[in-house]
């Protein structure tokens, strides 16, 4: 029996686009930074649709660690200034909310949840010379491809269907998987990392369906998938307020003794509330941050940023508003190292780096701007999250 740690729930495309310390000298700016005055950081999440209720607490978590910062006494002596669009998780609506804010002279970017937004946003950023610090998107093309500068904080695709093949194989002995994906860049291409990691398990993926991002009806779906008898059940659904507690939530109603385990990072303690606290008992995941557990719980800087983030919201961060936070910081942090707000010269000073005393704790990222952090299993147990063991991800899966 694997031993358990518990917290409480509390519960288009890119062709649409042609710590804070003081003191620290100032270097050229960011092309759409003046180098004078606060520092505006962008943040370009959803904040209506189905992903709205999860990019306002990403926006929150930003302003809070802002706000942080800037009682410290800002960034090179200057305070931060966030700037926010809502994106709609649409491609379009994204593209022209960059525009905007290269034009309204933002220092960088941070955005947006929906990997098809952030890749559509990209082209727009580079040319606007705005650096795109991303908290959320999975997508493995979101580092190295459209913006070679752009930094990642979440785990991407390659590093989760590493963790899920990992567990499905030597803790589940999973030997036929079925796959429910979301149909666009973020669930296919987790399904093609993770078809090709149980492939060099010797696993057979037996069944695929898929659904698209506002779906919230998995039932037909479901049912094909349990015609195809596999041992485990494999999702990737990103709606974390609607479709992921709504799967969840059928999952559990359909009698499927197959264990059901969901892409790493779509499943937080809000998802188990929606989706019926202790109803979804058995649910399987991975992620990289739980709020108040070691070691996070001995980490001075998030237990800060926990307090304030609560104290503003009524409620623990999830992981995706700690990756909003831990955004802001190392940005921070980078700005200081490079002197100023340039965007080659802040990337080079993230790619490649480590920090000590972020939200996240000590971080590294590799040369591409991947953040390389602990990814821990977990289940849902009587209604509330149980951390199980930690899944060792090599750097070369990280480096992908």
């Amino acid at each position: 029996m694997k031993r358990t740690r518990l917290f409480p729930v509390l519960g288009l495309a890119v062709l649409l686009a042609g710590c804070a310390n003081t003191g620290a000298s100032s270097s050229s700016p960011s092309a759409g930074d003046s180098g004078s005055g606060p520092i505006k950081i962008g943040v370009i999440v959803p904040l209506s649709g189905p992903a709205g209720p999860n990019g306002k607490d990403v926006l929150d978590a930003i302003t809070t660690k802002a706000d942080l910062i800037n009682k410290a006494g800002g960034v090179s002596g200057r305070q931060l200034q966030i700037v926010s669009k809502d994106d709609k998780s649409d491609p379009a609506t994204g593209v022209s909310a960059a525009t905007s804010m290269v034009n309204d002279g933002v220092a960088v970017v941070m955005g947006g949840w929906n990997s098809p937004v952030t890749l559509a946003i990209q082209p727009v950023l580079v040319r606007g010379g705005v650096l795109n610090v991303t908290s959320i998107p999975q997508n493995a093309s979101i580092i190295g491809h459209a913006d070679p500068d752009a930094v990642r904080m979440n785990a991407g695709n390659a590093a989760g269907a590493y963790a899920a093949a990992q567990y499905l194989a030597k803790d589940l002995k999973a030997k036929r998987v079925a796959m429910l994906l979301e149909n666009d860049a973020y669930g296919n291409d987790a399904g093609s990392f993770l078809g090709k990691q149980l492939q060099a398990e010797g696993i057979q993926v037996v069944s695929q369906q898929k659904f698209d991002y506002a779906g919230t009806d998995f039932r037909v779906p479901l049912s094909q998938l349990a015609g195809a008898n596999p041992d485990v059940v494999f999702s990737a659904n990103a709606a974390e307020s609607s479709g992921m507690p709504a799967l969840a939530d059928q999952y559990a109603e359909s009698g499927m003794p197959a264990p059901h385990f969901a892409a790493l990072g779509t499943v937080s303690p809000k998802v188990v509330g929606l989706a019926g606290g202790a109803k979804v008992d058995g649910l399987l995941s991975a992620d990289l941050y739980f709020p108040d557990v070691a070691p996070f719980n001995a980490n001075q800087v998030n237990t800060e940023f926990v307090k304030a983030f609560s104290a503003k919201t009524g409620q623990l961060p999830d992981k995706y508003a700690a990756l909003g936070a831990e955004s802001v910081d190392v940005w921070a942090k980078a700005v200081d190292k490079a002197g100023g707000t340039d965007r080659e010269k802040v990337a080079a000073a993230i790619h490649g780096q480590s920090f000590t005393g972020t939200v996240l704790g000590d971080v590294s990222f590799t040369a591409k701007g991947q953040l390389k952090t602990k990814v821990y299993a977990f289940t849902v147990k009587g209604g509330k999250v149980a951390v199980l063991d930690e899944i060792p991800i090599p750097d070369a899966i990280w480096e992908q």
